[in-house]
């Protein structure tokens, strides 16, 4: 599937535009990591437009992302990128045994992070938001709270990147699309 395609299906499903910016900004770490690794860009793109498409439409556990693969494979979509996106949910079950999953999940949750950081700015911009902020509010456990720091941290360790690291990994990605995520 093609980048275009892929943001085409988003648009599609997706009316929610904090929604498509959470997935702008998981596509743009995961296009980090991809050049990173050495691995195919276009690929951890489209893992990661795709990964929560269907949530306004399947907004639960029992549903996100099981459904969504179902349209997913309806569309065409090869079955790898389809467990790519099941493994994004640890409740799927389905393990996270490629470098694309790893990632995938080690982005998800972080870029919610970030982007609250940047929300509580007096500028709103992420051009003016450092690591040293994001670590300062990880301290706040009521600050973003619906993010989970174990999530974060498990992700960074799967991927075998420092915490601290895969922070400014993301961030960067993010302030590289600063104006598509209205930050």
């Amino acid at each position: 599937m093609t980048r275009d395609k892929a943001l085409a299906l988003v648009r599609e499903h997706v009316k929610n535009e904090n929604l498509v910016r959470h997935m702008l900004a998981v596509e743009a770490a995961m296009a980090a990591y991809a050049i990173k690794f050495g691995e195919n860009e276009v690929r951890w793109r489209v893992a990661g437009l795709l990964h929560d498409f269907d949530w306004e439409i399947h907004p639960t556990l029992e549903e996100h992302p099981q459904k969504g693969a179902e349209i997913l494979r309806s569309r065409g979509v090869d079955e790898d990128m389809v467990q790519t996106i099941l493994s994004h949910a640890d409740h799927t079950g389905v393990p996270r045994d490629t470098l694309i999953k790893k990632a995938l999940f080690a982005c998800d949750e972080i870029t919610g992070l970030v982007t609250t950081t940047a929300l509580v700015r007096p500028s709103k911009k992420l051009s003016d938001v450092e690591v040293k902020s994001i670590k300062k509010k990880w301290k706040d456990k009521a600050f973003a709270r619906g993010v989970s720091r174990e999530d974060v941290e498990n992700g960074a360790k799967e991927l075998g990147v420092d915490l601290w690291d895969h922070v400014q990994i993301v961030l960067d990605a993010m302030k590289g699309i600063s104006d598509d995520l209205g930050l």
